[in-house]
């Protein structure tokens, strides 16, 4: 996952918890199973993989996406107004006016071939 590097921390958790969760939706093998407690009380499964959290610039993201559709990585991006409403089929409609190239990123995720992935990471600092 990475992240817009100059996002406020409200701003940044957000945006990791709905690409996350497009991410689950997406690719439910991703999902562990189910935890057990002492107690024999189960808990829905966490992700059994880490998930790096990454920064970028709006540029590093640009060149990253266009990078990912060549090598056929899935991506959710979570453009930036997506944090401008709470009326998702308002968010829906102002994304239709914007050419997907235009759009400018606060966040995005990709799946893939874990060497595809780690190369076109791997100059990424920690979303700190």
């Amino acid at each position: 996952m990475i992240l817009q590097n100059d996002l406020a921390p409200g701003k940044a958790a957000n945006t990791a918890a709905v690409i996350a969760l497009t991410l689950g939706q997406r690719h439910p093998a991703l999902v562990g199973e189910a935890l057990q407690d002492a107690d024999a009380c189960c808990y829905p499964g966490l992700i059994p993989v880490g998930i790096p959290v990454l920064a970028a610039t709006h540029a590093e993201m640009d060149r990253l996406r266009a990078r990912c559709a060549e090598l056929a990585c899935d991506l959710v991006l979570f453009p930036e107004q997506g944090q401008t409403t709470t009326d998702y089929a308002a968010f829906s409609a102002a994304m239709r006016d914007i050419p997907a190239s235009e759009w400018r990123l606060l966040g995005l995720a990709l799946v893939g071939e874990k060497q595809q992935v780690r190369k076109l990471t791997s100059k990424l600092k920690l979303f700190s």
